[in-house]
């Protein structure tokens, strides 16, 4: 790749800059809603609540947790209006509770999307293997994940735009079998009428409720990494505040009006009972007497892209966690370059591919359970450590604003960071507390405490680096979640970046490398 011109006067400086002004709120929203992937959270998650916790109050939890998110949103979009970073939370955290603990939230932050990454793998495979049996071809799941594989490795080194617009069309196509399939279940009621059973308020009393939202919030995992396109958005100020309410207010609309849909089709006394036999192919044996065979295929198959789909927003949000911590020098510098014709983060998007193949190679070869210990597992911790960093950007984003006010009102700079941080404390307490009986797990089984010790650890390490960077080197210390310039809030819109062949090496008031605008005159600092 190349990563670094000949030029002696040092790389280019789009070599270590993302693409900038290339998504558009569209194409923000699809990289979040895809993250969310609502085909798969209808099919799989919200039939998983209803078997497994036995309440028919899905439709009002997923609504209530959207509620949850879009308050959490408030101030965090916020935020992004005055920081615009790739790092996303861990330059928020930075900015708002201190250098260390931001990079503490960068090294969960790494952990937690790689591994909700490689777990969605697991998924894909199995899905991908029974859409194939089904026209007559064998394929092994590992065989169907690792094409996959292969198609992301090579999407998260190209243009982002281009990712944007696979993305904007198997979701466009993912929401429309969503909304036939609902219309086809509420048309049909089981009980002669529609009823509205599933969505009475009493039934937010039930003890059953907290557990139901710890599953529930998985389903939104992905939205937040909008912020991490920030760089890469045409006028960022605004076009991830706007795409980020979106996705939570799409996903949050989908999956509560599927859940209900679904109550619907089969009937509020009979959807736990027929979602404890039908598993993930509920949603399809209530829509399949009342529609074409073909669009039946044609909803697995969407199920498996929509799988896609999420596994691509993924890898760009880790890859992109990695430049900023590279070019912030937090990782080693070679991670903070991109690619001079694509503005791709190559080496993190190299570096996540890498891991994802020898965990993939690993599962298979030890022949471990892929939609157990790949998918659900996986993909269960990855969301805890998304909730923790969640939890943990609600008080930066207070503690941000309580020292710099910045022009927002009290609303968006008080009140709703004060308010997701408890229901957030909530939520986090509970799912550290249960995670063992989300993993399904024995009682006495390390499984119930290791995954939060983990996390914890990775958090110490982070500190301690920081601490040693801050002794050691001050001057990358100093720029901990300050961006490419090392200051606290850049105008990106005002700072144009040239493109690779407009570059004049020989002119030494150029920059040569980010770090070096710190001495320079940059447009609109605030």
């Amino acid at each position: 790749m190349d990563l670094q011109r000949s030029s002696g006067t040092g790389p280019d400086i789009v070599s270590q800059a993302l693409a900038s002004n290339r998504l558009g709120v569209s194409s923000v929203v699809f990289f979040g809603v895809a993250g969310a992937a609502p085909l798969t959270v209808i099919i799989g998650a919200i039939s998983t609540i209803y078997a497994v916790v036995g309440n028919t109050a899905v439709p009002l939890v997923y609504l209530v947790v959207a509620g949850i998110l879009s308050i959490f949103t408030v101030g965090f979009v916020a935020m992004s209006r005055h920081i615009v970073n790739s790092g996303a939370f861990y330059s928020y955290i930075s900015h708002g509770l201190g250098r260390e603990l931001g990079v503490s939230a960068a090294f969960v932050a790494l952990v937690s999307y790689s591994l909700m990454q490689i777990g969605l793998f697991g998924l894909f495979g199995v899905v991908a293997s029974a859409v194939l049996e089904a026209v007559g071809l064998q394929a092994s799941w590992l065989a169907c994940a690792l094409v996959a594989w292969a198609l992301i490795a090579v999407l998260g080194m190209l243009w982002v735009d281009l990712s944007g617009k696979v993305l904007g069309v198997l979701l466009i196509a993912e929401i429309a079998v969503v909304v036939i399939y609902d219309l086809v279940m509420v048309g049909n009621p089981a009980e002669g009428s529609v009823s509205f059973a599933s969505l009475a308020p009493a039934q937010l009393l039930s003890p059953e409720v907290v557990a139901m939202m710890m599953l529930a919030i998985g389903g939104f995992t992905g939205f937040e990494a909008t912020v991490v396109l920030s760089e890469e958005a045409k006028d960022p100020k605004r076009t991830i505040a706007r795409a980020t309410h979106l996705c939570v207010i799409l996903a949050g609309i989908l999956c509560s009006v599927s859940a209900w849909a679904m109550s619907v089709a089969a009937g509020p006394t009979r959807i736990v009972a027929d979602a404890r036999r039908e598993e993930t192919n509920l949603v399809f044996s209530l829509v399949a007497p009342h529609v074409p065979s073909t669009l039946i295929s044609i909803g697995y198959l969407l199920f498996m892209t929509s799988i896609f789909a999420a596994l691509l927003a993924f890898h760009a949000a880790v890859s992109r966690y990695q430049y900023a911590l590279g070019r912030e020098r937090v990782l080693p510098s070679r991670w903070g370059y991109a690619h001079p014709r694509t503005g791709a983060p190559v080496v993190g998007s190299i570096t996540q591919s890498a891991l994802a193949l020898v965990v993939l190679l690993a599962y298979g070869a030890l022949k471990i359970d892929p939609l157990v210990h790949l998918f659900a597992w996986l993909t269960v911790i990855g969301g805890l450590g998304i909730l923790i960093l969640m939890w943990a950007a609600s008080a930066a984003v207070i503690a941000f604003f309580v020292q710099h006010s910045r022009g927002e009102n009290i609303w968006r700079g008080r009140i709703a960071p004060i308010v997701a941080f408890f229901l957030l404390s909530i939520i986090l307490l509970a799912t550290v507390i249960g995670l063992g009986d989300l993993l399904q797990v024995e009682s006495g089984s390390v499984f119930h405490w290791v995954f939060q010790v983990g996390y914890l650890i990775c958090a110490s390490i982070g500190f301690i680096w920081a601490l040693i960077m801050r002794r050691t080197r001050p001057d990358v210390y100093a720029g901990i979640g300050r961006g490419a310039d090392g200051r606290n809030v850049v105008d990106y819109a005002a700072l144009t970046r040239p493109h690779s062949h407009s570059q004049n090496p020989q002119n030494p008031q150029h920059p040569q490398h980010p770090h070096e605008y710190r001495d320079h005159q940059l447009p609109s600092i605030k």
